[in-house]
This record gives C-alpha cells, structure tokens and sequence, in this order.
C-alpha cells in the first residue's frame, strides 16, 4: 500500500519567497558548509521586503513591501546573521494601526479626492527604503525612488532617520560614486507644472546636495538608474511616461499613472560632468529597464550597457497576486546601446544570449570604464533559477544552477592585492525552496565554483540590493 508520505510532494516553486517574515533574528554562527576564503573580512548587508501582509490587507507590489536589513558578518571563516525591520514612518504607521499610511509604489492609502488634491503640494511620500543601500562617508543609507533616505547603524542596524534631501519628488535608489570627492552623484524627478529631470552631488558629510545638472521634460519617464562615464551623466527615457497632475488628481497608486508610450521610443540623453550641459536626445527603438550595468567612451562615441524588456510588461508581472500564484515574469536581455552624438545614431546589439537581471561589476575598477564582467541572475523556468557570469567581450556566459533554489543579487567582493578583474568571491542569498530556508551562497567569480554556504534558520523574503562594507 502507497502512504500519504511516499506520494506527497516538496513545493519547489519560487513561490515561498514571497511570503511575509515577521521576526527580527541574530545567530552568532551559521552552520557553514565549505570554507571560506580567510581574506573574507566584513559584512554583506542588504535591504528588501519582508512584509506584505497587513492585517486583512495585502500591499499590491513586490516593490511595497516593508524594509528589513539582512547583515552576514564574516570573521575567521565564520558567519553571523542579523535583521530588522527599518523603524521608519512607514513601518511604524503600519505598527500602531495595521494599516498603510503612505503611498507605496503600487499600494496606496484609502483617500478621499480632496485628500489627493492636497497631496499634489505636500506629497504624503513614503520612507520606506527597501531597494538598495550605500556607504557616503561614514554613514550608512537606505533608499528606495521616492526621496526620504533613512541612515541606519551598520552594527545593531536601528533606523537614524533622514540622511539628507534630495531636490525632487522621485529619485533612483542607484546612485554613483563620485571619484573626485568621493561624493554620491544621484538623479531626482521634480514633477509639477514646470518637471524636470535633476542631476546632484552630495559630498560625504553633507546633507544637502549641490545641484549639477537640470532640464525640462513635459512628460518624465520613469527611471530607476543612470549609467556614468567620465565625462558624461547618461539618462536613458524609456517611454514609460506620466502626466504629473494624474499622480494627485487618479486616485491610482503611484507606477499606475505611467503609461507605456513605444511611439516614443527610447532617448538618451547626455548631461556633462563638468559644465551641467546637456546633449541631445539621442533616439533608437521602444526599450524598457531598471538597470544599467555600467557605461564608458569609446572614442567620441558613449557606450551603456543596459538590462532590457522589450515593454514595460515586466512593472505588471510583478505584483503580488501574479508572483504568489507562480506566474512568470519576463527575462531581461542584456543589451549594449552605443551613442555617437556627433551623427545622433543609436545602435542596439544583445551581448549573450542569457537573460540577466540585478547586475554587478567590479565597481570600484570599472564603474565609468571599460570592461569585461558582469555578474547577474538569470531566468531558466519563470522565475530567477541561476547566477550568470557575462564576458561582455567574448559575447559568452557561465552559470551557476541548482534544482529548487531561487538565487538573489550575486554582490562581488574583489580579493585583497587581486590582479584579475574577476578575481574575488559573489555573495548571494538563495531561497532553498527543498528545505524552506534560505542560505548564504559563496561563489568563484571566476569560475562560478561554489566555496561555502551558509544556512540561515528561516526564509529570506526575495529582495533587491546590498554593498559589503570591510
């Protein structure tokens, strides 16, 4: 006879890694598998969502999530585990009333028209910063695109409030370092009755920034990077575009006031360092994309290299209720766009054949430069199911994969003295759905060989983007 437990299943699907995490957890040593490289000295540290479930309610958007930091600290060959919520407006708005309080990128609060009437002058924007974080000086910040970024203690990861202001309503959570001052170069939406799309530099102890660059745009596209090169601020408009008054007067969260516009297509425009100037637009075919890989010159030409969806489809894809039902979502192309302002022609050309997504590079040798690895993930089976390793300049790709387990950002950690380019470790955490949990995965960036894992006692919700700090 056939029990129940020989014909029961494992769910192997992604789906466990949008389920909400509660508790806030510190384990002094995870159980490690494998050996990790001595030299491995620091703390991977990361920010995304965790919670989507709000008593009876549920936020709309993978994006909406309430923020928590993820530490793994490394010592000794050892590793220990932190996270927290970010105690922010948002989260403790959610705290006392178990209900949202702000506008989220997909999820809004229940207001009346005058409510979203008088928003439009003092926009009730949230605090919650769970794409991406970065080191300015000594202080650590979250950010997400709207323009409150929280610092945070980097040791018992409590919230410290705002870090500085930013000179517009939208901004990108990407910002770039800049070498000459060892500022932060970022970019900001002023929407209104005069937009503009704004370009400026916080130096490591400022709070407020010095403005670079501007220019006026009657419809802003939507951004969430921008690529750097030594001479030039690149901005890539996809036509995935907003009349600024819908955001108040719609009644519809945030990103539902874009609209997808291929008749547009794509313009880039060139912004130069040293004067503010801007070039163009440069036009070719309708792109989408959240990421820039990186960007430099080629002779009098400006090279960027970009994640790319042929639409905006992908912004749909990504709702709640698609994810947790195990819907796939389409794979990004990684496509290189070459610029050359003196004829204004733009060509397109996709470098491998696999798809990758939340890319990495060596960033501190080749941000603004020319190079020839990226580090990403990749989509086998409707969701991210690998880590890819791209040589931009052989047009080939290696990969990492294991059957069940659903890989985030791979962050690359260069090795001390290293000589390669790719000399060095990624870090990355992977969502074993087999077992439930998730675990630290350490990688060759060389060889995508695997040196260690290391596992984590619960699930970590899916989330976005992190720095290791030494």
């Amino acid at each position: 006879m056939t029990t129940l437990a020989e014909t029961s299943t494992v769910d192997t699907t992604p789906r466990h890694g949008f389920d909400s995490l509660d508790e806030e957890t510190r384990v002094q040593g995870l159980p490690v598998t494998g050996e990790l490289p001595r030299w491995l000295q620091g703390s991977l540290i990361r920010t995304g969502p965790a919670k989507w479930d709000l008593g009876s309610r549920t936020m709309n958007h993978w994006f909406d999530g309430l923020a928590m930091l993820h530490r793994f600290s490394f010592a000794d060959g050892e590793v220990s585990y932190a996270s927290r919520f970010l105690e922010t407006k948002a989260y403790r708005a959610v705290q006392e009333t178990g209900d949202i309080a702000y506008s989220e990128f997909a999820t809004d609060p229940c207001r009346s028209l005058y409510q979203r009437v008088t928003s439009m002058f003092s926009p009730n924007l949230t605090d919650n910063p769970n794409v991406n974080l970065g080191r300015l000086g000594e202080r650590f910040i979250a950010m997400t695109e709207t323009p409150i970024p929280v610092q945070f203690d980097p040791d018992t990861l409590a919230s410290a409030g705002v870090a500085y202001d930013v000179p517009g309503e939208l901004t990108t959570a990407h910002p770039h370092m800049d070498r000459a001052t060892q500022g932060m170069l970022n970019y900001a939406a002023k929407l209104g009755p005069r937009s503009s799309y704004r370009f400026f530099l916080l130096r490591p102890d400022a709070t407020k920034p010095e403005a670079i660059a501007s220019k006026r745009v009657r419809r802003p596209a939507y951004m969430h990077s921008f690529g750097l090169t030594e001479r030039w601020l690149v901005l890539a408009e996809f036509p995935y575009v907003v009349n600024p008054p819908s955001l108040a007067l719609s009644g519809r969260p945030y990103i539902e006031n874009y609209r997808w516009r291929p008749e547009l297509g794509t313009r880039f425009h060139l912004f130069d360092r040293a004067t503010g100037e801007s070039i163009g637009p440069f036009e070719t075919d309708p792109r989408f994309g959240f990421h820039f890989v990186n960007a430099y010159e080629d002779g009098d030409e400006v090279v960027a290299d970009i994640c790319t969806f042929p639409d905006a489809g992908i912004v749909q894809d990504l709702y709640m209720e698609r994810l947790r039902a195990g819907k796939p979502v389409a794979a990004a192309a990684l496509e290189r766009f070459r610029i050359a302002p003196g004829s204004g022609d733009v060509t397109i050309e996709r470098l491998i054949d696999e798809s990758l997504e939340l890319p990495r590079i060596n960033y501190g040798r080749c941000n603004e430069r020319p190079y020839r690895y990226t580090w990403g993930v990749g989509i086998d089976g409707g969701w991210l199911d690998k880590i890819v390793k791209a040589d931009v300049i052989e047009r080939t790709a290696t990969t990492w994969r294991e059957d069940g387990c659903y890989p985030g950002e791979p962050v690359f950690v260069a090795a001390p003295n290293a000589d390669a380019e790719d000399e060095g470790v990624l870090l990355s955490i992977v969502l074993d759905a087999r077992k439930g949990n998730s675990f630290l995965l350490v990688l060759d960036a060389a060889s995508l060989d695997e040196l260690a894992r290391a596992e984590v006692p619960h699930h970590i919700p899916f989330g976005f983007h992190g720095q290791f700090a030494h």
